[in-house]
């Protein structure tokens, strides 16, 4: 019987250092997944109070151009249809991002 135990224990390590580097970096790649899964969740839980935040301005924003239009109308402005018009489409832009943030986030 000849003496293999030198070199097969050599070749033994050379094959299993890279399993081994893997395995030390499975531990770092998992942390940086619940951190992500941590980031995310964080970021759902802020949605919520983003989206009404929205919907808020909105209703601002209407009911403030509501009374420029009203205004305007009274006085006899020419141009009282073209700036509804630009406050009708102001709301509906925030109105879609509200609904863009929900079709996102998936909630």
């Amino acid at each position: 019987m000849k003496k293999y135990t030198g070199s097969m224990a050599l070749a033994g390590a050379v094959l299993l250092a890279p399993w081994n580097l893997v395995f030390a970096q499975n531990a770092g790649i998992q942390a940086g997944a619940q951190a992500i899964q941590q980031a995310a969740t964080d970021l759902q839980s802020y949605f919520e109070p983003v989206t009404t935040l929205v919907y808020i301005i909105a209703a601002l924003v209407g009911m403030f151009g509501g009374f420029r239009i009203y205004s305007k109308w009274q006085g006899g402005d020419q141009e009282a249809h073209k700036n509804a018009i630009g406050w009708v489409g102001a709301v509906l832009f925030l109105l879609s991002i509200a609904a863009v943030l929900q079709a996102v986030f998936f909630v």
